[in-house]
């Protein structure tokens, strides 16, 4: 972490105390509130953390660590506006508040959700400790309350613990790690050490220590996860308590049964100590001094191409160093790299592999390749012929590894490994482009109709270009120039000329949106979706909104803007082209598709909710996206979901998370707030929530031809759920989603919970990730919770047209 600036609390109704007694400040009693105040001047503290304690005896003068609670600012920056309520490290100066050197991080209440200035953290009179943003949104609880809690206290290891009137812990922080452990602190049985996506982003990735019943195990995850590191203890296991591991001097020391335990050799401490999961998935032992922070133990002792991401997904790691596959003998790929200038980033399939085209599918041959997990083995699978059949009849294989008769099955590929030819193949599953054939019959029609065409086509396209000539002379008339040449970090910038030949003079058209229209065009090899925005409906600002927050977002499940133009009046947006378009043609039945399986449902709802999540927690300022809705929820070739149609989004300052604006978006998906304007992107997971009953209901949420008393979805959610038969909600035209009623029941009560009347009580994007992966469970609400929708949608919105960006619809 760089130089970060600490933002302390002031207490709500403090009195003045003496820097002396500022600095000695280690416990808190209930009915308090800290306000997180930016009074911050360089490496300067003017204000009071919220607890603060010395680990060992001080020195009269000099540097002094002290463990410390309280708001911490994770930017360089001065304008920045993002917090972490946290357990640090830092290094103060005599007696004063000055800060030697930057904190460092232990324990983090929010690590996937950061605050900003003017949160508040109140300890409740019930004994529950609540952070809120500044805009009073739930963001964390320690979950105590009526738990006779009598007061706060940090530890000298760094333990933030909440204690009764017998000094017993009620709650602390050692048992909800983040990605760092400290002396004395154990990982106990079934909890995670989750590594930070990055040193400077600090929400979760996919790589997680943890451990189970006979030691400490290292995953990337996925389904099922992957292990790339285990230390299986020596010592058998007896009874029943739980197996954990203790960081200790010298030794992380694995306790299968209590009177005797095995441990890993770590070096003797010298100065402050921490060990930290890094991004990377290496589990290091760190010295900390007023020097900074060194690593000076790697725990895992493994070979760097062991490490799941070292190459990023499908890339080979040979010494470290990065490629993509290439089959034996070939000059051909069927893969690039994600990003040219830094291989390690991994490699992307140039065809994306499809389900619904299985017979398109072959295997990548790749000898002296091998991989990290050779655990999930095929059984039966004893030569390469049956290893590679078994990958080719099952769409989830994404590839299988063949050694010494052993046949290893991966439903996801992270990174491969060089390994001596002869000793182990990889054979990767790839998709190849459909055959091109047609009969001398069907060519013969396919012509005629061709000539046939052509005069309709020459008369439309000459009546096209007068209406052209009137409309230009219009805007010309008019003066109107906008030129976007300054535009720091837009993409790439096309002529009208281009957009025109590239789809075939607007001949092809996918949809109409609110601000325009959308054509499909293709530039060199690649399909796209054009977007010629109507000048009449979309003035300059709004127009250079989208090209700079679009451009500058990129997240795969958000489709991706390639480019622009801008010429005199006309105005256009180039997007990636989603083959399945838009996903209420697979939930509707208009089209007489075949119902969506349950996992592929699940997947869609995981895909928008990671979408929204990015848009929501991602980005330095907030995104709402405002016009959540199915047409706005884009498919791949293998059903992968994409959020779509940034036309309507609102940017919110972190300093201003709730907005006055002009009611937006669709009715139906519209939440109850719109009605006095006041608006966060809590309105998004009122829609999320919408649309996550029309994809298990399999139907319309205002569906006119329904019975009168079923017409709206959510009323009639309201009384299935005070009833208990939210059953019957489940979409009736596939068994396999009655088969899975369980699992779809409980994906209707997080809609319930994104459903809420009071956005307050609704969760974030990130929360609702975290019940979707099984992590935690939605909270249950009254099924009177939900507002009552009115039987006229026009009474509590105002129409409007369906906005497309790309896409089929």
């Amino acid at each position: 972490m760089g130089p970060a600036n600490l933002l302390f609390l002031l207490l709500a109704t403090a009195t003045q105390l003496s820097v002396a007694q500022l600095l000695i400040h280690r416990t808190a009693k209930p009915s308090t509130v800290w306000i997180n105040t930016a009074h911050s001047y360089g490496y300067y503290l003017d204000q009071v953390p919220v607890l603060t304690c010395y680990p060992q005896p001080q020195a009269s003068s000099g540097f002094k660590p002290a463990i410390t609670a309280g708001f911490l600012s994770l930017c360089v920056s001065d304008t920045c506006d993002v917090y972490l309520f946290a357990v640090f490290l830092v290094h103060v100066v005599d007696n004063s508040t000055r800060v030697a050197d930057s904190p460092q991080v232990l324990w983090s209440a929010n690590r996937n959700r950061p605050v900003r200035e003017k949160a508040t953290l109140e300890f409740s009179s019930d004994g529950n400790l609540v952070l809120r943003d500044a805009d009073g949104s739930h963001v964390w609880s320690s979950n105590s309350s009526g738990r006779s809690v009598d007061g706060m206290v940090i530890t000298e290891i760094g333990n933030l613990v909440l204690f009764d009137r017998r000094n017993a812990t009620v709650w602390q922080s050692f048992d909800y790690p983040t990605d760092t452990m400290v002396p004395g602190q154990s990982l106990v049985e079934g909890m995670r050490l989750i590594a930070s996506t990055s040193a400077t982003n600090t929400t979760e990735n996919q790589l997680y220590v943890t451990v189970l019943q006979d030691g400490l195990y290292a995953y990337v995850e996925s389904t099922p996860p992957q292990l790339y590191f285990s230390y299986n203890s020596i010592i058998s296991k007896v009874g029943n308590d739980p197996t954990k591991a203790t960081f200790m001097n010298g030794s992380l020391s694995i306790v299968v049964r209590p009177d005797v335990n095995d441990s890993i050799s770590l070096p003797a401490v010298k100065s402050t100590q921490y060990m930290r999961l890094d991004s990377d998935g290496h589990l290091r032992l760190y010295e900390w001094s007023t020097a900074g922070s060194t690593a000076v133990y790697d725990v895992m002792v493994i070979n760097v191409c062991d490490y799941p991401t070292v190459c990023g997904e499908y890339g080979i790691c040979s010494e470290g160093q990065c490629t993509c596959p290439l089959e034996n003998g070939s000059s051909s790929t069927s893969f690039k790299l994600v990003d040219v200038r830094n291989p390690n980033l991994g490699c992307t399939p140039l065809i994306p592999i499809s389900c619904r085209e299985i017979q398109s599918h072959q295997l990548l041959t790749l000898t002296g390749v091998s991989y990290f997990d050779m655990n999930y083995k095929v059984v039966n699978a004893t030569t390469e012929d049956d290893c590679k059949q078994a990958c080719l009849k099952n769409c989830s294989c994404r590839a299988v590894i063949f050694r010494v008769g052993e046949c290893v099955w991966l439903t996801k590929v992270f990174s491969l490994q060089s390994v001596q030819p002869g000793y182990s193949s990889a054979y990767l599953k790839v998709q190849l482009s459909p055959p091109i054939s047609a009969s001398t019959s069907n060519k013969k029609k396919i012509l005629g109709a061709t000539l046939g065409a052509i005069a309709t086509t020459l008369a439309l396209l000459l009546i096209a270009i007068i209406l052209y000539l009137q409309r230009r002379r219009k805007y010309k008339e008019k003066g109107e120039e906008f030129y976007f040449d300054q535009l720091p970090g837009t993409p790439k910038r096309f002529s009208f000329e281009n957009l025109n030949e590239c789809t075939k003079g607007y001949s092809k058209k996918l949809g109409e949106g609110g601000f325009g229209s959308v054509f499909e065009g293709k530039i060199g090899e690649e399909r796209v979706a054009v977007k010629r925005l109507e000048g009449a409906r979309q003035g300059k600002k709004e127009f250079l909104a989208e090209v700079e927050t679009i451009g500058s977002i990129e997240h795969i499940n958000l489709v991706k803007l390639i480019g622009f133009c801008a010429e005199k009046s006309e105005r256009l947006l180039v997007y990636e082209y989603m083959s399945r378009g838009s996903l209420d043609r697979w939930i509707y039945y208009r089209h007489n598709n075949a119902p969506l399986e349950w996992y592929t449902r699940y997947n869609i709802i995981l895909d928008i909710a990671k979408g929204l999540c990015y848009l929501h927690e991602g980005c330095r300022r907030k995104i709402a996206h405002l016009d959540i809705k199915p047409q706005n929820i884009l498919l791949d070739d293998n059903f992968n979901a994409k959020v779509a149609d940034f036309g309507l989004c609102k940017l919110i300052n972190r300093d201003q998370s709730k907005i006055m604006t002009v009611m937006r978006g669709t009715p139906g998906y519209l939440a109850p707030e719109w009605l006095t304007s006041r608006i966060t992107e809590k309105v998004d997971v009122y829609s999320f929530g919408v649309v996550v009953m029309e994809i298990v209901c399999g139907r319309k949420n205002i569906d006119d031809s329904q019975p009168e008393e079923n017409v709206q979805l959510i009323n009639l959610l309201r009384e299935k759920a005070q009833n208990s038969q939210l059953i019957d909600l489940i979409d009736k035209h596939s068994d396999d989603m009655i088969s899975h009623q369980e699992e779809v029941i409980e994906m209707m009560k997080l809609a319930i919970w994104c459903l809420q009347n009071d956005s307050i009580q609704r969760p974030s994007m990130s929360t609702v990730i975290k019940v979707l992966e099984g992590v935690m469970s939605a909270e249950t609400f009254e099924a009177n919770s939900i507002m009552f929708v009115q039987d006229n949608p026009s009474t509590y919105s105002v129409p409007s047209q369906a906005s497309i960006l790309s896409g089929p619809r």
